[in-house]
């Protein structure tokens, strides 16, 4: 800022990368190979600045507390043009303290909670979403106590489980986690995305998946046209950070060569985990459509990132929706009834409950609840590219209702001596609900 003293400290530097010690660098927990400092040319000569993702994009110093006061400023500029959601991108990186990992400092928590704080009093009807591809332990963290941090986190740990259960075509993993998942509180919920500009993170299941199955995630998208970025481990070896492609090409592969209905089945299904699991669902462009991957826009920009960040062509884009058995036409009708099912159901509230049911490892199974407890739904995934059967007690929903009716194909399915008996052709998505609850709500 040539040389003006009011931005003096608003950036972390040092006169010479060897301020910062081998010994604090290696502690360092961040998703990039690079060096830590960037040398710039300053009016007052050169400097190092720490940059954790890249050399064009400068950490801030939060110490100074006119970068904290800018911050919020900013942040409040936008609520003032109607924005009533806020990410806070990568918080987890907000403070910096060489000789840590620099990363879920007690300083970054007291950020977060000071923000809330702020929205809570100017704007309450604003959201903060926070956005930390890390394990997901340390993801959670960032609800607080379910009312003094985020109202919702990103759950980076349920993309690549979605993956890993459709190349496996097993559901067993990923029943296990969902088991677990505990609502934060009646003021936060979970953010459940599949993908994102970024690509598909892999920190989310460290812990829930052992390397080895990773591994085998890895190198199952790579086989189907990913590319793959990486970190720098505290041993200075490199591990897995994100798979980079399109959800389409991820979950289809890039050579089209399947049916192409069973290919839209396959990438409706997978992304129908994400409507209907406890929170509120995060839909990427590329992914809602079924982009497949850009490798000539990544490869001209050397970005691999870039693979999911194509340009849409709205005319062609347009044209292939006249015909209604192409790819886009038969994505597009499919969504519009997985939205207008979901958004009318109460029991899909964010804060409805929700069991998720180990009856198949071939059918991811989920019974919601309304928040009143009067509304129920019971959502079944075939993840697998076989035909299958599946025999549910209708003990295990606490519940006699012998009528369900499919909300998604019309389909009505009666139950016999307290079981349900049902085929499942592959990919098949199925949500049921009561019949008399259906008559009375319709």
């Amino acid at each position: 800022m040539n040389g003006h003293r009011y931005y003096k400290d608003f950036f972390i530097s040092y006169t010479h990368p060897d301020d910062l010690t081998p010994d604090q660098r290696s502690k360092i927990f961040r998703p990039r190979t690079s060096d830590i400092l960037t040398k710039f040319q300053t009016i007052n000569g050169p400097r190092y600045v720490w940059t954790t993702f890249s050399e064009d994009q400068i950490d801030l110093n939060f110490r100074n507390p006119a970068v904290l006061m800018s911050t919020i400023d900013g942040l409040l500029f936008y609520v003032r043009q109607g924005a009533n959601i806020i990410r806070l991108d990568a918080v987890t990186y907000i403070w910096a303290d060489p000789g840590t990992e620099c990363v879920h400092l007690p300083e970054t928590h007291e950020i977060a909670k000071l923000l809330r704080d702020v929205m809570d009093t100017v704007a309450p009807g604003v959201a903060l979403i926070t956005e930390t591809n890390v394990p997901h332990e340390d993801n959670i963290s960032y609800f607080g106590n379910g009312y003094d941090e985020a109202h919702m986190v990103y759950n980076f740990a349920l993309p690549p489980l979605v993956l890993y259960t459709f190349y496996r075509e097993d559901t067993t993993a990923i029943s296990k986690w969902a088991q677990n998942l505990k609502e934060p509180s009646k003021a936060a919920t979970f953010f459940n995305m599949l993908d994102t500009h970024d690509g598909i993170g892999l920190m989310g299941v460290k812990g829930i998946l052992p390397k080895e199955d990773i591994d085998f995630l890895t190198q199952e998208a790579k086989e189907r046209g990913a590319l793959i970025s990486y970190k720098m481990t505290e041993n200075h070896t490199e591990e897995p950070y994100e798979i980079n492609s399109t959800w389409w090409s991820a979950i289809n592969g890039d050579d089209g060569k399947e049916d192409i209905t069973l290919q839209v089945k396959r990438h409706l299904a997978s992304r129908s985990l994400a409507l209907v699991i406890q929170g509120v669902p995060g839909i990427y462009l590329h992914g809602v459509i079924g982009t497949s991957n850009d490798h000539e826009l990544a490869e001209k920009t050397k970005s691999r990132r870039d693979i999911n960040r194509g340009v849409i062509d709205i005319r062609a884009f347009a044209e292939s929706l006249k015909n209604p058995n192409s790819k886009m036409a038969l994505i597009r009708e499919a969504n519009r009834r997985f939205s207008l099912t979901r958004t009318s159901e109460r029991a899909f509230h964010p804060h409805g409950d929700q069991r998720v049911l180990m009856i198949s490892p071939n059918v991811f199974t989920v019974f919601r609840t309304s928040p009143e407890g009067d509304q129920h739904i019971l959502t079944m995934t075939n993840v697998t590219s076989r035909e299958c059967s599946m025999e549910l007690p209708l003990l295990e929903l606490n519940m006699e209702e012998t009528r369900w009716h499919d909300l998604l194909s019309e389909k009505e399915w009666i139950a016999k001596n307290k079981k349900m008996s049902l085929t499942f052709k592959p990919y098949d998505v199925i949500w049921l609900k009561p019949f008399s609850e259906f008559k009375e709500s319709d």
